[in-house]
């Protein structure tokens, strides 16, 4: 396989007390799902911000789909994850006032995407995603798995190398958490590569295909899991 991302030797300092994550190596190939996991203050989220190029390592290199994220400027990461990366929250992060398809449609208008072809992709991954009828409605009538299912639609509209997911369960009941796990493994076994940081086991082992712990920001364990396709 090929590797999608790589992270080669990385620290991450906060101040003066220990790295939130201390000289971690990684890859991920193409078509792998990721669950990045352990305690919390482990180091999860700093690495998943860190490959969205949210933040900056303070020593090490990471390249995602050929792309060296550690040195870029704001507006270059800016334009990485239009291009590369779609992001999924815990709480959603959808704009109330704009219908569903209008928040679908939102990143593809930010990345110049022709408008027709933009309003194909988001009635295509409305329908594949089960909430089509729910495309003229504001997300504040939805249910928490159907605006995390609206999250990632939109998350997906420019077509991204990589997803990556900040405990996309988090927010939701028991039964909207199963439907999230089971749309995340439909998406990786339809080829998309995923990197998800998640405290819910459920999650990890129901739609990852490799787990990683991470202890003090360093990986503890690193195992594949046998996933039924």
């Amino acid at each position: 396989m090929t590797s999608l991302v790589e992270i080669r030797d990385v620290t991450k300092s906060y101040g003066a007390g220990p790295p939130a994550l201390n000289n971690v190596s990684l890859t991920v190939d193409a078509g792998e799902a990721l669950a990045i996991t352990g305690p919390s203050g482990s180091g999860k989220s700093t690495l998943l911000n860190l490959i969205a190029g949210l933040d900056k390592p303070s020593v090490g290199k990471i390249t995602v789909d050929g792309v060296g994220v550690d040195g870029m400027t704001e507006a270059a990461s800016a334009r990485y994850r239009r291009a590369k990366v779609g992001l999924v929250f815990q709480f959603f992060n959808l704009l109330d006032d704009l219908t569903v398809r209008d928040n679908v449609l939102l990143p593809a208008q930010l990345s110049g995407l022709a408008k027709d072809e933009a309003r194909r992709r988001a009635t295509v991954l409305l329908e594949y995603l089960g909430i089509e009828t729910h495309a003229d409605a504001y997300p504040g009538r939805l249910s928490g798995g159907e605006r995390q299912r609206v999250a990632v639609a939109r998350a997906l509209i420019n077509r991204p190398a990589l997803l990556l997911a900040d405990e996309p369960t988090g927010a939701l009941d028991t039964a909207s958490g199963r439907d999230v796990r089971a749309l995340l493994g439909e998406l990786n076994r339809d080829g998309q590569t995923i990197v998800l940081v998640t405290h819910d086991p459920a999650l990890a082992e129901s739609c990852a295909t490799r787990i990683i712990e991470l202890v003090d920001g360093r990986i503890a364990t690193d195992a594949a899991v046998a996933v039924a396709r």
